[in-house]
Order: structure tokens, then C-alpha cells, then sequence
């Protein structure tokens, strides 16, 4: 009886630790993110952040580049944060999500998480709705990423995760993303702020897509085709749960999927496509 009460009070110490830790760090947080009025600044931090955006659909492997772009120390962020930006003042907003989201702070050498010492944080966005307004695209500190993946696999995945959705719906919802992409890059207008990659060259020429990434970002250390695994890995929600994100690596052989779509539905899909990436990659940094 004394053993099980002893037991039970050390529990509910080590729970009021764990509290009290947790509101420490994120309110050390939130005191350095809101101590500078600036959007791009912090307390303590003599640079401006670079905000990296993926801006991308559904389906298009984004799980897998916010992860290869994450394990780089110099980014910071873990997937979607569902933030709706109505200006750069939002960006508030997504460091304190990431500085406490993509990190552990499990025991005291992760104290060094602590350091808001990253180039860039990371936030990914596939809907239309989270651009409240899109003025802030234009600023010098926002770099977009631009992610695309071919018809009939991005069609069928996107069907598999919306099951509810009619083929007219599915269609609607790819068509209408890559025409609003062509518009995020169109607004940005800076080649050295856009980067645009698809997912077969993440994984059929993955060396000359890390190599590009770091030369676009000018990151001081280059890209690999393994990550670590983070506790929003495969959350629903944040990114892809149900591929093999939590391989901790590329995986090139992807999982079967039914093909049901109409040859007229897949001719529009890779209409459209055709166009998009013919204009993202006559404004952005290319492969």
C-alpha cells in the first residue's frame, strides 16, 4: 500500500515537471517571437528569418520535401500548420508552432533546441483557403517552393484520401490548385525566391534535386535523402498518413492504387498541368 502511494505521488511530481516544463518553454518562446514588433524578427537575433513556403496540392509527395528540408539544420518546421495568413505579421504565429512542434524537449541536451538560430522556418500549404490575403507573397523574406506531381497518380491518391469526393470534385480541387500556384509564383516574381521541383525528381534525380535545393536555399549544409522521424510524423492532419513517411528515407516503390478516372477527366488533368508547369517554370529556379 505505501509502495503503490509513493509510486503514484512520484507519478503525478514527474506530470507537474512535465507541466510546468512545457509552459516554461513555450512562453520562452513566445517572449522572444513577440519581444521584436518586426514580422521576420525575434528578440535576441540580429537577422530577419526567411520563411519558406511548399506550396503545393494534395498527394504530391510534400510529406516527403518537408521532411528532406526539415532534417537540414538550418530549417525548421515539420509539415501543415493550417495557419490562414492575412499578412507577414501571421508569421508569428508559425514560429511558435515550429519551435515547439518540430523539436523534443525530452531531456537536458535538448536544451540546445532552445537556439532560434535557423535560416529558415517552414510551413506547407495545399488549399487555397489559408492565403487570407496574398500581398505578404511579395516580401523580400518569403521564398516559395513549388511542388508538382504528374495527373494520374495525384488523381487516384487524391481520390483514395477523399473517398466522399466525385470525380468532378477530385478534378476541380487539382486543376484549380495548379492554376493558383502559377499565381503565388506570379506574385512572388523573383526567380531567387522560387524554386519549382517535381516529385519524380525528387525521386528519379535525387541528387541533382538535393543539390538544387541547397543552392537555391544557400544553406551551408547540403541536402540528404534520409530524416529523422519527428512525433508529427504521419500525424493525420500535418502530412501524408498512410505512404511510408516513417521509413525515415526516400522510398521509391509506392504503394498500389486503382485508377478510376475517366480518359476525359485525365486529358483536362494533364492539360492543366502541361500549363502550370510550363509557367512555374518560366518564372522560377529550375531543375
Amino acid at each position: 500500500m505505501v509502495a503503490s502511494l509513493m509510486a503514484s505521488r512520484l507519478t503525478q511530481l514527474r506530470q507537474q515537471v512535465r507541466v510546468s516544463k512545457n509552459d516554461w518553454i513555450q512562453r520562452y518562446f513566445q517572449w522572444r517571437i513577440e519581444a521584436a514588433p518586426a514580422p521576420y524578427q525575434v528578440a535576441l537575433r540580429p537577422a530577419p528569418y526567411r520563411f519558406l513556403l511548399v506550396l503545393s496540392h494534395m498527394r504530391s509527395g510534400s510529406s516527403l520535401l518537408t521532411h528532406l528540408l526539415s532534417a537540414n539544420p538550418d530549417v525548421i518546421g515539420y509539415g501543415e500548420t493550417h495557419i490562414e495568413y492575412a499578412g507577414a505579421a501571421d508569421f508569428k504565429q508559425l514560429l511558435q508552432k515550429v519551435y515547439w512542434q518540430a523539436q523534443e524537449f525530452r531531456s537536458l541536451r535538448d536544451i540546445q533546441n532552445l537556439r532560434m538560430n535557423h535560416l529558415y522556418a517552414m510551413d506547407k500549404v495545399l488549399h487555397d483557403k489559408k492565403f487570407l490575403s496574398r500581398d505578404f507573397l511579395a516580401d523580400e523574406q518569403v521564398y516559395g517552393l513549388f511542388l508538382l506531381r504528374e495527373p494520374s497518380r495525384s488523381l487516384a491518391s487524391i481520390a483514395d484520401l477523399k473517398p466522399h469526393w466525385s470525380e468532378t470534385d477530385t478534378l476541380s480541387y487539382y486543376t484549380g490548385r495548379l492554376a493558383t500556384l502559377v499565381e503565388y509564383a506570379q506574385l512572388i516574381d523573383n526567380p531567387a525566391r522560387t524554386l519549382v521541383v517535381t516529385y519524380e525528381q525528387l525521386l528519379d534525380q535525387t541528387a541533382e534535386a538535393l543539390a538544387t535545393l541547397q543552392q537555391f536555399l544557400r544553406t551551408p549544409t547540403p541536402f540528404s535523402e534520409e530524416y529523422q522521424v519527428m512525433k508529427t510524423t504521419g500525424m493525420k492532419g500535418v502530412g501524408d498518413s498512410k505512404g511510408k513517411i516513417k521509413a525515415g528515407k526516400i522510398v521509391r516503390s509506392q504503394r498500389q492504387l486503382q485508377l478510376n478516372v475517366s480518359s476525359d477527366t485525365l486529358t483536362t488533368a494533364k492539360a492543366a498541368y502541361q500549363s502550370a508547369s510550363e509557367q512555374l517554370m518560366e518564372i522560377c529556379t529550375r531543375l
